[in-house]
């Protein structure tokens, strides 16, 4: 008798299933969109003036279980200032052949340098091509920013940066609901590298202009 229950039980199941809707997502063309507080790939944020929120602090790298992260801090100068303050992040990397995606390190950024996108699409033939670099992760430059190296231009401290960031926030605002690619800010050219997701709206752009000459 209990295995009769059962067979019943089994194709309940799969009766359900024939009268519910099909969803077709029709990938890469048109992504599924993520939820809103979605951790994707990481951001490296700036201030409005352009220059850089990470400070070396190495503390992002601390927090990580996975040790997804490496962090070498360098010295600003007068003549090469990359951040407000003493220190800046000369090396920034994360590997995401480790990263869980688990945030913590975003935890632990005292300055809300580091964020986390809605960018998922973070698939390589390479494993070394999954460890992204700073240039790859600094978010680009907005209007009215100017790339580092460059004096403060917001104050004259570091204090003035930090204590007029709510109301002034730079990229850090709303970037981790942001897709962070072509079409939605202006990309800086780094010679030799490949901004995350290029290629991949390169592609649904050309099929969707494909499919727009065919009808």
């Amino acid at each position: 008798m209990g295995a009769i229950t059962g067979t019943f039980k089994g194709f309940g199941v799969t009766f359900s299933h024939m009268f519910k809707k099909v969803v077709t997502t029709d990938y890469p063309f048109k992504p599924p969109v993520s939820a809103p507080r979605y951790h994707g790939r990481h951001i490296l944020n700036r201030h409005p003036d352009g220059l850089e929120k990470c400070i070396g602090c190495e503390l992002c790298a601390w927090a990580c279980p996975a040790d997804a992260i490496y962090v070498e801090g360098g010295d600003n100068t007068e003549e090469q200032r990359f951040s407000p303050g003493e220190r800046y992040a000369s090396i920034y990397q994360i590997n995401y052949a480790r990263c869980i995606f688990c945030g913590l390190c975003i935890e632990a950024c005292p300055t809300r340098s580091l964020t986390m996108s809605n960018e998922y699409e973070l698939a390589r033939d390479n494993r070394q091509d999954l460890i992204f670099t700073k240039e790859q992760l600094l978010a680009p430059l907005l209007e009215g920013m100017e790339q580092p190296p460059h004096p403060m231009r917001l104050g004259d401290s570091e204090k003035d940066y930090y204590v007029g960031a709510l109301t002034n926030p730079g990229t850090s605002a709303g970037a981790e609901r942001s897709p962070m690619g072509p079409g939605r800010y202006q990309v800086e050219e780094h010679p030799g590298v490949t901004f995350p997701g290029a290629e991949q709206a390169e592609q649904r752009s050309a099929a969707a202009a494909g499919k727009g000459g065919k009808a």
